[in-house]
């Protein structure tokens, strides 16, 4: 099941919503801070947050008024500078880079030229132009960025320079803590979805043995039982390489928490603060992940796994856009788009349930798996091999389901991330599983 077709004017107003809505948020994560904090290179990992702002404008130059819209270019002289493979994150504060007032005019005149095109763009005219689907590629580009300016700010040190209210209060889930999925096929990816990406197609049937999956994700009390038990200086649990990782960085908990006497401490935005325990635990790296799920007895989930505990339907057959159907999110459903700067406690949105009874597969965190990133059967790169087909292979593991910091419009149940099974900047928890016969 897909959007419903629309007709040019519903597309037009979709791409312009989804436009708007992700150059809001860019807005907001560039403008909270002074041009130094834009500038600076908060961490090695991450870029200055004025490349981001200027990649995100030159992206949407090439695609838009470039490629779509058959324009000469404004800036030719930066596309190399923009140009995420030929300058790794850490290099780039070293690169003659546009200052702030630059990359913010520059980005603003790209968008100008691009909300005109968007007026006399024909939705039926090329692959690239069917159902906006350039469009709702360059938004969803530009929110990917928002999540990692977001990552950038929580990695900043000093005084807090965003806020946002928090999830609202819910009573604590008294629910199953697991949940069982019926094995046999279901259909895994799309065809039709207008506005997914290569990598989530084509649709094809998999097989799926039946597995208990987590009702919730892992909560920061279930993981600190891991820790307290001695869990990271415990190889057992481990494989090797997250062993010998673990070992030679001195990890020993979750990014961002420290212990203070008998308590445990997270820093969040510039703000410290107690762990909450009734809340998914986040900036774990799929090592920590791994080892948690061997110390409680069970594994992780299988990318396949995942994805038909949240769209599979048993009384259809069918497999929905998200678990609880295929209306778009909405705050009810899940916790999205960075309203919230933090993970909802486990167990919220009763509304975003799957069918069968999975929460918060949608929103929150994003899950690790325990797959490798691959192609589908069918795989067909579109419309740049280095969007996904050059990241195929084991030294990525792929993470489902958003996190707090996506925007719905990049975020769907069969959208797919994928990073170093090390990452634990990124906004990344997750839930467990166990094969029924275990």
């Amino acid at each position: 099941m897909t959007d419903p077709v629309l007709d040019a004017g519903a597309l037009r107003d979709r791409a312009l919503r989804s436009l708007t809505t992700a150059r809001d948020r860019t807005t907001l994560l560039t403008t909270c801070v002074e041009d130094p904090d834009l500038t600076a290179q908060h961490s090695p990992l991450m870029s200055p947050l004025v490349w981001d702002l200027a990649h995100i404008g030159n992206q949407e130059e090439l695609w838009l008024l470039r490629a779509v819209g058959g324009r000469e270019a404004l800036r030719p002289e930066i596309d190399g500078l923009y140009d995420a493979f030929e300058h790794p994150r850490a290099e780039r504060p070293s690169l003659p880079l546009l200052a702030p007032g630059e990359a913010r005019a520059y980005a603003a005149e790209v968008r100008g030229r691009v909300l005109d095109l968007l007026e006399s763009t024909d939705f039926h005219g090329t692959r690239l132009t069917e159902a906006g689907f350039a469009f709702g590629m360059i938004a969803q580009h530009e929110q990917q960025h928002d999540e990692t300016m977001l990552i950038t700010h929580q990695l900043r040190k000093g005084p807090r320079a965003l806020t946002a209210p928090d999830p609202e209060p819910a009573p604590p889930f008294t629910g199953p803590a697991e949940v069982l999925v019926p094995g046999g096929p279901f259909t895994m990816g799309t065809s039709a979805e207008p506005w997914a990406l290569d990598n989530e197609r084509p649709a094809h049937v998999r097989e799926v043995e039946p597995f208990r999956i987590d009702t919730t994700p892992v909560t920061n009390g279930a993981y600190l039982a891991f820790v307290e038990d001695g869990g990271y200086t415990d190889p057992r649990w481990w494989t090797p390489d997250g062993w010998a990782h673990i070992r030679r960085h001195g990890i020993t908990a979750p990014l961002y928490w420290r212990r203070d006497g008998g308590q445990w401490l997270r820093r969040r935005f510039g703000v410290t603060e107690a762990v909450p325990p009734d809340e998914p635990v986040l900036h774990v790296c799929w090592y920590e992940a791994d080892a948690y799920a061997r110390w409680a007895g069970r594994r992780l989930p299988t990318e396949a796994e995942w994805e038909k505990a949240a769209r599979h339907d048993p009384a259809t057959g069918r497999s929905a856009r998200y678990p609880w159907g295929d209306a778009d999110p909405t705050p009810q459903h899940a916790n999205l788009g960075q309203r919230h700067l933090r993970p909802a406690p486990a167990g919220g949105y009763p509304a975003g349930e799957s069918p069968l009874g999975v929460r918060q597969l949608i929103g929150d965190v994003w899950e690790w798996t325990a797959s490798d990133f691959l192609p589908y059967p069918g795989f067909t790169a579109f419309p740049y091999k280095e969007y996904s087909e050059v990241f195929f292979g084991p030294e990525y593991k792929v993470l489902r389901g958003g996190s707090f910091a996506v925007d719905p419009v990049a975020c769907r149940g069969t959208f797919r991330n994928w990073d170093h099974p090390i990452r634990r900047q990124i906004f990344s928890g997750f839930r467990t599983a166990r094969s029924e016969d275990s």
